[in-house]
């Protein structure tokens, strides 16, 4: 097997756009140039990666499980690349951090312990908030940087926001589900079922967005915080739920099987970033952790 920086580098940039002529634009390649390093990467790697959509490509589970090691990887060979061209500025002071409850459980705990390892100088205050006072915080200047779902963010004339990641949202069903043995699923054939409803982190203000959108309402049986709880009520057979790849587990604190279906209608992804005030410069300990983040997921630092 021999996987290419050059295959990864196509294959991030299809799942980041959704569709292989967007790829092929933003690297400025053919298309049978992108699709032929897709293809070439899934055998090698003996696994599909993306699935067609009828507006592009969407990932599969195994391509959302290859993303994570891919932008690590890239982003790795980056930040060798980059770190003896870099100042030795920036690597100490204090650092005032805001998450979200979902980014702290399911994104940023790996990524914040391998950025005090490799900074163990930066004095990190770790302040975990909801959406909203993580705003305020940053507008008052009380919090320096916050990693959040900016795709919830609702100041952004005040702040500016650096997107990480898109975690596509699918359907979640049981092992046995009857939706399974169809080949497409839409957002009616879902409200036709008992749905279980996840409230943290405003999910159920987003999700009402694309209910809302389609015309449509989920038959809610039961409405919870706890992201466990969807996970096993889903796998029991208890209800249908519609969340994002990163919250994702395949299987529930019981050991039942939990299966994933993309959707017929677009539905918005949820997005991972950074976000800080357009009115404050950035401090070194900031612009540091800033760095780091965009090397991790692939970008440029």
């Amino acid at each position: 097997m021999t996987i290419t920086l050059k295959q990864l580098d196509y294959f991030i940039a299809t799942a980041e756009t959704g569709q292989v002529s967007h790829a092929a634009a933003e690297l400025n390649l053919s298309q049978s140039a992108v699709t032929a390093a897709i293809k070439g990467l899934e055998a090698d790697l003996a696994v599909k990666l993306f699935e067609r959509t009828h507006t592009g490509v969407r990932l599969t589970m195994e391509g959302s499980r290859f993303l994570e090691h891919a932008r690590v990887i890239t982003g790795a060979v980056a930040a060798a690349v980059r770190s003896p061209l870099r100042e030795k500025s920036g690597l100490s002071g204090k650092l005032r951090l805001g998450m979200t409850y979902t980014v702290v459980g399911y994104y940023m705990s790996r990524h914040y312990a391998r950025f005090r390892k490799t900074y163990p100088q930066i004095d990190v205050e770790l302040l975990e908030l909801p959406r909203e006072e993580l705003e305020q915080g940053l507008l008052r200047g009380e919090i320096d940087m916050a990693v959040m779902l900016v795709s919830n963010l609702a100041h952004t004339d005040d702040l500016v926001q650096e997107v990480l990641m898109r975690s596509n949202r699918r359907l979640w069903l049981s092992a046995d589900h009857h939706l399974l043995g169809r080949k497409d699923i839409t957002l009616a054939d879902v409200a036709a079922e008992d749905y279980i409803m996840l409230t943290v982190d405003e999910a159920r203000k987003t999700a009402s967005r694309y209910w809302d959108n389609a015309g449509l309402t989920p038959k809610t049986v039961l409405t919870t915080s706890s992201v466990e709880a969807v996970r096993s009520l889903v796998a029991a057979g208890i209800g249908v739920t519609v969340l994002s790849d990163m919250v994702y587990r395949p299987w529930s604190l019981e050991g039942q099987r939990i299966e994933v279906r993309g959707l017929v209608e677009p539905i918005p992804s949820m997005d991972v970033g950074l976000a800080w005030s357009r009115n404050r410069p950035i401090g070194p300990a900031g612009a540091t952790f800033r760095a780091f983040m965009s090397v991790t997921m692939g970008g440029g630092g």
